[in-house]
């Protein structure tokens, strides 16, 4: 072998790759933002899902970054992970192109005289145009011409090649050679991070005689493999969504694979046979572009069916610690037709929110740094737990409930909406907390640490003794009453220093409206409680609470206006909550 058809050879590679890039690049450039957008709005229907994906890829040239929006979009919520595993067997089949434009351009055109020119034309434009999408389409036509002068390099080396190196052992060896010839595409998509070169790369081997069409085509199968190294490095520390996207990529690709490589005999004979019939010509490239072209779809019509299931096991794959608690534990839907069960259920569930929302709110209280990211994803698990808890008991009473389970759902749905006040607050809170408690003098710097911790005392009374006794409710009852008298004489403190000028009075108005959210948390706190024991006492023990609570005294009036509130939204629809 000279030297020459090895240097030939890689610098063939390297043209290819350099123009793949430059084309990407500029493409994403030039019409990046109008892609996105496309790919956004283009999945309405599973068909235009799929052909969305299939469309950009083969316009960018670069599935991995069709990917990469894709992943974006699930994790912005703009798109359905469904919808997304769809469009990546789009994308898949878009990267077929790249064969089609060897076969069709490479083999048929002298492409030195069309390469060259768009090279420096693209160049040009690049250099010397500095304003609009100008230089993006430039550095597009000089990767046009830098994809085609790498192709022709390759071609020129294989074709040297031809009766040098014989792989008639190998060939020779039935499925065990299949298997080494896949996997020899695999390892040069692998190296070079490019299915489009190691595929460029087969085809002119093919076309140059060096390897014979099956060993080609269990090549292309490879590469087309390979594609999946790409996504399976990304996803790695990545995000739940990114993994499972990465994972669907891997399943279908895998699938596609072994499907072709059974069914490879039927598949070279039925592209032969339609050649035939068609009159189609074009030699061995057009052959394997035509072959990956359809072990492609061949890979959908396979997938499509079982794209919902594939979804329902990725979504339990990569769950994030943040996920496994926004899922219910408690409320199996099989028990809505035992309501002491499924009442007993929807206790432990509330009791959850309670927990977190606690949680949520002594972190905020104590906490004088921000803490607002982990607020903010413990606010979407108690969201999504109020939607299941919500669902469960609209489901409960429109099957056969006794009537004073059914009066009293309400009241449980009322205890949700307050232990979600509760995160609400905490996160103000702390948005306010971290800013405002800074510069203050020491006699109102102790008044709020005492408050915080007489704050923090109650809710660590109510975590502890939720369904002890109605003694209990009394004793918290006794202490936001103290609560709210420290806050009294507390907001005395900071009107005073706002009128003598100890305090500015956005500072003053800010630190009376953190004290004032602290006090409100505690309270809600308890209602939560308070309501929740009410929802148990009615449903378990069949009576309500004796004696004079938070609840049974004052705000008695308020729960019951939350109860026929929450009374209305059980009429809603199935699938509508209101918490």
């Amino acid at each position: 072998m000279s030297w020459q058809i090895i240097t030939g050879l890689t610098g063939g590679i390297g043209l290819f790759l350099l123009g793949m890039e430059l084309m990407t690049d500029g493409l994403k450039l030039s019409a990046g933002k109008s892609l996105q957008r496309i790919l956004k709005k283009s999945t309405k229907t599973p068909l235009r899902g799929v052909l969305s994906g299939a469309l950009i890829t083969s316009l960018v040239q670069a599935s991995g970054a069709v990917t990469v929006a894709t992943i974006g979009f699930v994790n912005a919520g703009l798109m359905k992970l469904k919808d997304a595993i769809r469009v990546v067997y789009g994308s898949n089949l878009g990267t077929t192109m790249t064969g089609w434009l060897v076969a069709i351009v490479g083999f048929n055109v002298n492409l030195k005289a069309f390469a060259l020119p768009a090279i420096g034309i693209g160049m040009l434009m690049a250099l010397l145009i500095k304003h609009g999408r100008y230089p993006a389409v430039g550095k597009v036509i000089a990767g046009f011409g830098l994809f085609f002068l790498g192709i022709d390099m390759m071609r020129s080396g294989f074709e040297g090649l031809e009766g040098v190196i014989s792989l008639d052992a190998i060939e020779e060896g039935g499925l065990v050679s299949l298997v080494i010839f896949a996997g020899v595409g695999f390892i040069m998509t692998v190296l070079m991070q490019s299915s489009s070169a190691a595929i460029a790369m087969t085809l002119t081997a093919a076309a140059g005689g060096v390897i014979a069409l099956p060993s080609a085509a269990c090549m292309v199968i490879g590469a087309n493999v390979g594609t999946t190294s790409t996504a399976v490095v990304a996803a790695i520390g990545a995000t739940p969504n990114a993994r499972r996207m990465a994972a669907g990529h891997v399943i279908f690709n895998v699938v596609t694979g072994i499907a072709a490589l059974l069914l490879l005999p039927f598949l070279l004979f039925s592209i032969e046979s339609f050649q035939n019939l068609s009159g189609m010509e074009g030699g061995p490239a057009t052959f394997l572009a035509l072959f990956h072209t359809v072990f492609n779809l061949l890979g959908i019509a396979l997938l499509w069916p079982f794209t919902g299931r594939l979804v329902a096991f990725l979504k339990l794959r990569f769950v994030a610690a943040e996920e496994n608690e926004a899922l219910p534990k408690y409320l199996d839907h099989t028990l809505i037709g035992t309501p002491e069960l499924a009442t007993k259920a929807l206790i432990r569930e509330i009791e959850r929110m309670q927990e977190i929302s606690i949680r949520m709110a002594e972190d905020a209280i104590s906490t004088e740094a921000s803490i607002s990211p982990r607020l903010k994803v413990e606010m979407n698990v108690l969201h999504k737990l109020a939607d299941a808890v919500g669902e469960f008991s609209s489901k409960l009473r429109k099957s056969n409930l006794p009537e004073d389970v059914a009066n009293a759902l309400p009241v449980a749905l009322a205890s949700t909406r307050y232990f979600i006040d509760v995160a609400e607050l905490a996160e103000e809170i702390d948005n306010l907390q971290s800013k405002e408690v800074i510069g203050v003098y020491e006699e109102l710097e102790l008044a709020l640490v005492d408050m915080r911790r007489q704050a923090i005392a109650i809710l660590e009374d109510v975590k502890k003794h939720c369904f002890e006794s109605e003694e209990v409710l009394v004793r918290e009852s006794g202490a936001i009453e103290a609560l709210s008298h420290n806050y009294n004489v507390i907001k005395s403190q900071l009107l005073r220093a706002g009128t003598t000028g100890k305090l500015s009075a956005r500072h003053m108005v800010a630190l009376i409206e953190l004290m004032k959210n602290i006090e409100r948390l505690v309270t809600h706190c308890v209602k939560g409680q308070s309501s929740l024991q009410m929802f148990a006492h009615q449903t378990i023990d069949g009576h309500q609470p004796e004696g004079k609570n938070i609840v049974q005294g004052e705000v008695s009036e308020v729960i019951q206006d939350d109860a026929e509130a929450q009374a209305d939204g059980l009429e809603e629809p199935e699938g509508s909550t209101k918490v």
